[in-house]
């Protein structure tokens, strides 16, 4: 059998259970109560969770397997056991927009017609496909790789990164909304990050605007409402910032060992203690000025940039280069890119033929 065949029955397989799991999780808010006895019912499921993507090899499966479940899916059960998070709104969630929710980086928001008061412009579907565009040329880039400034390609591996990224939520956002029709404001899971005008901008308002919810809700709220009260509101945020990014750290961590299968060296996880840091002394830094002293927007945030990236090659792209990470998504991206080329010219022939016919 075709390796590619078989990873992909295997995901086919994991998506039935998933969609299985989350429908006995679907039961449980109407005959236990939440707290720890909710919470003990669904252990099992948050266990299956953490398995699903293992059988997986492909990075580029891999990796949304471990988002999707192992992170988002985890988190929101959790949330779910104390009767928190997307699952435990009122009314009651039907089932089908219950296993979305639950199993997608979708946001439950309901549609308004009042116009959208949201920060986060919602991506247009040209800048996306220019985006698309800069991704496939990207790609293209790495076959010269050998001929390339290091730097260069690190810059190429973040862009890889970020515009994967939110192009893949993005379509999937797009797909919920068409072929499922739910009547869901989905907002971006990226707010233009290069735009960032510091580091806590980047972190709190334009990456990864999910995990962000996700953990603001999860680690971020609960750690402050602990510790302000001992204290005091500016340390207790300081603590929940740094405990936040902790965690965050550890499942980057986490998802490395999923994606590479080897022991942890935990450079993932001090680059997001070391971003951690730099949040909490810009918030203690804010508060001590108290806005008598800004730096232009374009001088902070070429700063901000700057750090993230160095510190970024500095230790997050450390483990996975060392171990061939790069290469597997090269190759799996080149081989990905010449499937759609090879089916585009494919379709192209049919509507020729298909038009001379008419």
């Amino acid at each position: 059998m075709d390796e590619d065949t078989k990873e992909h029955k295997t995901l086919i397989k994991l998506c039935v259970i998933a969609v299985t799991s989350v429908c006995y999780c679907y039961l449980i808010p109407v005959k236990i109560p939440n707290g720890i006895s909710r919470l003990l019912s669904l252990l099992p499921v948050i266990f299956i969770f953490c398995i699903l993507p293992l059988p997986i090899s492909t990075v580029h499966l891999t990796f949304p397997t471990f988002f999707f479940l192992v992170w988002l899916g985890n988190f929101k059960l959790l949330l779910l056991a104390f009767n928190r998070g997307p699952l435990s709104p009122e009314p009651r969630l039907p089932l089908l927009t219950f296993i979305s929710i639950a199993l997608l980086p979708i946001n439950p928001k309901k549609c308004s017609k009042i116009p959208d008061a949201s920060p986060y412009p919602v991506p247009k579907p040209v800048v996306l496909a220019v985006k698309a565009v800069i991704l496939a040329v990207i790609i293209d880039a790495y076959e010269y790789k050998e001929n390339i400034h290091w730097s260069v390609i690190r810059g190429l591996y973040f862009a890889h990164i970020y515009l994967g990224f939110e192009i893949g939520f993005a379509v999937t956002a797009l797909l919920v909304k068409i072929i499922l029709g739910f009547d869901f404001e989905i907002e971006p899971h990226f707010n233009e990050p290069y735009l960032a005008t510091s580091v806590q901008d980047f972190w709190g308002r334009r990456w990864n605007l999910m995990s962000s919810s996700i953990l603001r809700v999860s680690v971020y709220n609960p750690m402050r409402a602990i510790w302000a009260p001992t204290l005091g509101a500016l340390w207790g945020q300081v603590v929940a910032i740094l405990a936040t990014f902790v965690v965050s750290g550890l499942m980057h961590e986490l998802m490395f060992l999923y994606m590479m299968r080897v022991r942890p060296t935990w450079e993932v996880t001090w680059y997001f203690v070391v971003q951690g840091v730099c949040v909490a002394a810009e918030v203690v830094a804010k508060k001590a000025v108290n806005g008598r002293f800004r730096l232009h927007r374009v001088v902070s945030g070429s700063l901000a940039m700057v750090f993230i990236f160095v510190t970024g090659g500095w230790l997050f792209l450390v483990q996975p280069l060392r171990n061939g990470v790069d290469v597997k998504i090269i190759n799996e991206s080149s081989a990905l890119l010449n499937e759609i080329r090879s089916q585009w010219r494919d379709f192209k022939v049919f509507l020729n033929r298909f038009l001379t016919f008419v």
